[in-house]
């Protein structure tokens, strides 16, 4: 590990200009290339005490062994020359974005003297036109087939090109007319790629006018009486149709425009990009990048950017590019990618409206991609067994943790203050174990409290399960074993055993106990075991900010490697009790917020709730209801209506809602008084 001070540049050396820079390791290796307004200030911040540094960062640091850097004139210069960097060094310290898979794309090769429409994957040619990409092949092969019999041009290989040429006849696709046959001069060349060119153009976006073309000359063949012409023209429009119905129109205004959205956590980020071309999606695409540096949204979508564009030329940059952030230099973006195009390009987040919509419908796509990708890493068997392998040796435990609970306490400003225990057993979600706890010793915010409370109570039922049901033989469970059933929120009893024939609800112990927190929260579940008793289940904690394992009584964090699978692990055990908390405290504090008077009444369920709000139209109007009315409603008895009446008689009314844009005052049926 290397002193970053060793290396240090002299305050003089370098320059308060533009530049790229490059951080080398021992072995000359380039490690990190990075670009800045000005050399001098950022690099400055890189040889600051590692302490105050972002742990990624001070990794990279300690890891290099020199820094050097290139002085450019602008801005845009210092982005086109860090992308140049980046691909040639392949540095291990930058975010570098890789396809999930390898889409493809369709393509018209423009080079060639007799274009050809293909299927294309890999690198872009220079002199081919791609559209796309598309997420089957056989998407491109079905629009395709639509167009030939309106744009008959060449689809077959060089090789089938020659031999009907040499033959003199063309191919099938030639005699039933969805080719030219430009191989046997039914075509001159010209011909040929002004329908290579009329496809491309239908394939950007330009269709309205081809149709309307196309329909004015079928009403002319009409009006000529030339019906079998009509009648090709009018399937040659339906063709085309079909076609584009393939496509939804998700912007009405024929919009070019590349949307681009994130999901990410502390480890991993997935981007998303639609690509809509006359106002349809004609292409989508992602990625997932481990985070190496740390970098936040504006980074993430300066590299996706960089990623996108740094080959393309011409209208394979959009007009309008729409990102979730803004990149930090984003007029010196904007100027490189309108450099790209050859025009302006407009870089910008979509405030509201259709293009706000999509926005958020790429979004949902990359976290999806996000948890697919986790969940995919999870699922496999030898995945899951090096990730608990990796968890045992990191935290030092006898044997791997089969069974692990993690906990997690939900709140709303000290509102409606709830926790969750969700459980893995061998790497695996077991959700029918997840459990759900309202705190009930003090009101308030108090997370450490809490997760006292939460703890105790859990292991408080695990001992008297264990009681009730005898001792542990060699960490198996008796065949007399019975224990409670639960119901989702730790309360009740009762005896059975679920499907696999094991112990119900808190008889199973854990191996591992996962805390959503850091040092406090660690303490305060290790402090709950000991003081049951309890010395043979292990107590972890896994801070979301750094991503740091914290254990009792260590005042520093165990640090996994970012590529471990035991973190991905610890980490997709912590979120999964993080998203059962949200889900409890938001239904409470529903439930809370839609109380009625009536639910005070014994007895009383939902169906005749509603059945009662139904035939007087409001809370107030039942109150001013006699019991005879109440009676009334049907499956009403009289000593129900008088429970009705008494609960509503004790309740205060609410006070009433106040307009503010009127100062009118809101009654309960609705109506308003001045």
């Amino acid at each position: 590990m290397a002193d970053p001070s060793s290396y240090r540049p002299k305050p003089g050396q370098i320059p308060d200009s533009p530049g790229v820079y490059k951080f080398r390791d021992e072995h000359r290796r380039v490690i990190y290339v990075g670009k800045a307004k000005s050399l001098r200030q950022r690099l400055a911040n890189y040889f600051q005490p590692l302490a105050s540094l972002h742990p990624r960062t001070a990794t990279m640091v300690t890891t290099a062994a020199s820094v050097e850097w290139t002085v450019v004139s602008t801005e845009v210069e210092a982005l086109q020359l860090e992308y140049s960097w980046i691909k040639e060094f392949d540095p291990r310290f930058n975010v570098k974005y890789r396809d999930d898979k390898s889409y493809p794309y369709l393509a018209v090769t423009l080079n060639e003297e007799f274009p050809r429409v293909q299927v294309m994957r890999g690198h872009k040619k220079k002199g081919v036109r791609y559209f796309g990409p598309y997420g089957h092949a056989w998407a491109i092969r079905e629009t395709v087939d639509l167009m030939l019999r309106v744009f008959p041009v060449r689809t077959c290989s060089a090789g089938v090109f020659r031999n009907a040429a040499s033959a003199g006849r063309p191919c099938l696709l030639g005699y039933i007319g969805k080719c030219s046959a430009p191989c046997v001069g039914r075509v001159t060349p010209e011909e040929h790629r002004e329908l290579a060119e009329d496809f491309c153009d239908f394939m950007a976006g330009r269709t309205g006018a081809y149709i309307r073309r196309l329909e004015k000359q079928m009403m002319l063949a009409a009006e000529d009486m030339e019906y079998e012409k009509a009648a090709r023209l009018r399937d040659d429009i339906g063709a085309l149709r079909k076609a584009m119905e393939k496509s939804a129109v998700v912007l009405a205004d024929a919009t070019d425009a590349d949307l681009i959205a994130l999901a990410e956590d502390e480890l991993e980020a997935a981007v998303q990009i639609f690509h809509v071309r006359g106002g349809r999606v004609r292409g989508q695409r992602g990625w997932v990048t481990d985070k190496v540096e740390a970098v936040g949204a504006a980074g993430l979508v300066e590299h996706a950017l960089q990623q996108l564009y740094g080959e393309e030329t011409g209208d394979a940059v959009p007009k309008e590019v729409l990102v979730p952030a803004l990149p930090e230099d984003a007029e010196a973006v904007t100027a490189w990618l309108s450099g790209r195009r050859g025009s302006q390009v407009s870089l910008r987040v979509p405030q509201r409206g259709d293009k706000k919509d999509l926005m958020e419908t790429v979004a949902r796509n990359a976290q999806q991609a996000l948890v697919l990708h986790k969940t995919k890493r999870a699922s496999d068997l030898t995945t899951r067994s090096r990730a608990l392998e990796e968890i045992a040796e990191a935290l030092d435990l006898d044997s791997a943790p089969l069974r692990i609970e993690c906990f997690d306490i939900s709140h709303l400003q000290g509102q409606d203050v709830v926790a969750s225990m969700v459980v893995f057993e061998d790497g695996l979600p077991r959700k029918s174990e997840y459990r759900r706890f309202q705190i009930k010793s003090f009101e308030g915010q108090d997370d450490v409290r809490s997760m006292h409370e939460v703890i105790s109570r859990r292991f408080t039922r695990y001992l008297a399960e264990k009681e009730k049901t005898g001792e542990w033989v060699d960490g198996e469970v008796p065949e007399e074993t019975a224990a409670g059933n639960g119901n989702g929120n730790g309360d009740g009893d009762g005896d059975g055993r679920d499907d696999d024939g094991r112990p119900k609800r808190f008889a199973y112990p854990p191996q591992l106990v996962v805390v959503d927190g850091g040092q406090p929260q660690v303490a305060a579940a290790r402090r709950a075991l000991d003081e049951l008793g309890i010395d043979d289940i292990a107590v972890c904690g896994l801070a979301k900010r750094l991503e740091e394992v914290w254990l009792p009584g260590d005042d520093d964090p165990v640090v996994l490697p970012r590529t471990s699978e035991g973190l991905y692990l610890l980490q997709r055990v912590r979120d999964t009790a993080h998203d059962f908390a949200i889900r409890y405290q938001r239904s409470k504090r529903n439930k809370r917020i839609r109380t009625s008077p009536l639910d005070a009444v014994p007895g009383l369920g939902d169906t005749r709730k509603q059945a009662l709000i139904k035939h007087f139209g409001s809370v107030k109007r039942l109150r001013q209801a006699t019991i005879d009315q109440i009676c009334e409603v049907p499956g009403m008895g009289r000593k129900t209506a008088e429970a009705v009446a008494v609960a509503l008689a004790q309740a205060a009314p609410a006070a009433p809602a106040v307009n503010t844009a009127t100062g009118e005052i809101m009654e309960d049926d609705g109506g308003t008084t001045a």
